[in-house]
């Protein structure tokens, strides 16, 4: 039959009303020219931890084994262990970034950020649970291995903020410009898929 055990793609849970969002949303910019996606700016937020568990660690062990050491995975309480970065880019930079350990507090610094650049970029609002609309999330998952590839790793948060800011000021400006490029491809596969989740 040629089926194969796979896992999930993990994807957004799109309701009927997110779908009719998203597929508005692309019918709005399907046209939109790359001059038109230079014009804007991106932000988003993410999280980063100190020590990170990605589900996919496997282990080999026998029945009663399972709290030895080399068994278990170590985590750390819900908000504890990490820092929240808030940040921005266009196709002509990267904007600031805000490091806290509190989402809301994203909110001043980068509206400011905003406000001052108000003639040079239009700020982009992405219909509700579309990652795949917003190229800031690309740049999360290029850092996000940077991180992890770090010997030995950040032992603390204040290490981890550094590294993590070091990564960002460091962002080449070809692959955020390739994020941006790739705009009328994401919105061709969201017209594609009715308002679908998509491969982006």
């Amino acid at each position: 039959m040629g089926l194969c055990s796979r896992r999930p793609i993990l994807v957004p849970l799109l309701t009927k009303c997110h779908r009719q969002l998203r597929l508005q949303w692309a019918r709005e910019h399907r046209y939109w020219t790359l001059d038109e996606w230079k014009r804007v700016a991106w932000s988003d937020g993410s999280q980063f931890l100190i020590h990170h568990v990605d589900g996919r660690v496997r282990v080999r062990r026998l029945p009663g084994e399972q709290l030895i050491l080399f068994c278990t995975a170590g985590h750390t309480q819900t908000g504890d262990g990490g820092i929240m970065l808030w940040g921005t880019f266009s196709w002509a930079a990267l904007g600031p970034v805000v490091v806290h350990n509190v989402p809301c507090h994203k909110a001043r610094i980068v509206l400011e950020w905003f406000e001052e650049h108000t003639d040079e970029f239009h700020l982009m609002s992405c219909p509700p649970h579309s990652p795949d609309l917003n190229p800031m999330e690309h740049i999360w998952d290029v850092m996000e291995p940077q991180l992890r590839a770090q010997t030995p790793p950040c032992p603390n948060i204040s290490s981890l903020r550094d590294h993590c800011l070091d990564i960002w000021y460091n962002l080449s400006p070809v692959m955020y410009q390739k994020f941006v490029a790739y705009m009328p491809r994401r919105v061709a596969a969201v017209l594609k898929a009715k308002g679908g989740a998509t491969r982006y």
